[in-house]
């Protein structure tokens, strides 16, 4: 069945002239940012916060705070159902790649690929099926093998020969905390990413991500006001240099503010045991326009585009594929 699959990667630069594709989900992070009047001044304000960012926590000799910018690529992956048709193809995943260019050196880093993370499937899966599951009923329960197949497809990404000629490392996906969980300090304080936290119990994400191979940490990085969730394989602390974990941190921060301000653009940090909150009214809005309302009602949308076009028409060839996975 493997041997049926094939994965295609493209990739384009993320900066103020950018416009979304028309198969890149319209609630992404950065492609909802690229629409409205608003458009390319969104873009330059976002990138401009990055670039800040990263040199406000690169501080070491750069005693200007302006040594560093990131430069940012949207990576797209689609899936092609028989390798060998020109046809039959779905958008299955689409991520960030961060690059650094050190302007003293003249140098370009590579940075982490990951960052934001983009799926029709996942859209299916919470919009529709997680929907359709519950609807009527009086306690919430998952549906069988729910996350298995979008796991299946990342992890196959992963590990294959298309992600391996692109990439040197693995992916680290970075998440708003969930407002649902409380938070708790540990001791743990790491010199870029910051103060640890532990939650008291594991989300609906966190199970979900888990049949993508990744395990989470949370960390508040410094002068942040919460802390991010990491996603990642491996061992987060010890697999990324110091200036490709600040490439992650300021671009998803950057996104976080804009997106979830209440928690991430709050007028005071999270304390020693926080839980976050999407209804506290202590908080400073960014200069970047943005509809949280019309992006929950797409989701919607998307994940019904997903069913007509992918699961429904490749029912019986998707689920036997996701039975014989061993990864």
């Amino acid at each position: 069945m493997n041997k049926e699959f094939a994965f295609t990667v493209k990739s384009i630069r993320f900066d103020e002239d950018y416009n979304p594709s028309e198969s890149t989900r319209i609630t992404t992070n950065f492609a909802n940012l690229a629409r409205g009047e608003k458009r390319q001044e969104n873009l330059r304000n976002a990138l401009m916060m990055i670039d800040n960012r990263f040199n406000s926590l690169a501080h070491w000799d750069n005693p200007k705070g302006d040594r560093y910018c990131v430069k940012l690529e949207i990576v797209s992956v689609e899936l092609k159902i028989d390798a060998e048709s020109k046809n039959d193809t779905f958008p299955v995943i689409e991520i960030l790649k961060t690059n650094i260019v050190d302007k003293k050196t003249n140098e370009r880093i590579d940075g982490i690929v990951g960052n934001n993370f983009s799926s029709y499937v996942r859209d299916y899966d919470f919009s529709v099926l997680l929907s359709a599951h519950n609807k009527g009923k009086n306690q919430f329960t998952l549906p069988d093998n729910f996350g298995e197949l979008h796991g299946n497809i990342f992890k196959h990404f992963v590990n294959s020969d298309s992600y391996k000629r692109n990439f040197t490392k693995p992916p680290v996906i970075c998440l708003s905390v969930s407002s649902k969980n409380i938070y708790n300090r540990t001791g743990n304080v790491h010199p870029v990413l910051g103060i640890e936290y532990q939650q008291d119990e594991s989300s609906l994400t966190d199970h979900y991500f888990s049949k993508m191979g990744l395990q989470v940490r949370y960390f508040m990085p410094a002068n942040s006001v919460a802390p991010l969730a990491f996603y990642f394989s491996g061992d987060l602390l010890s697999d990324y240099t110091n200036l490709e974990l600040i490439s992650t941190i300021s671009t998803m921060e950057t996104f976080q503010k804009i997106y979830r301000p209440e928690i991430y653009n709050a007028n005071s940090a999270a304390g020693i045991c926080y839980q976050p909150s999407l209804n506290q009214q202590d908080y400073s809005l960014t200069r970047i326009v943005y509809d949280r309302e019309e992006r929950s009602h797409l989701a919607i949308e998307q994940g019904k585009f997903t069913e007509d076009n992918f699961i429904k028409p490749y029912q019986a060839i998707l689920e036997q594929w996701t039975a014989n996975s061993v990864l």
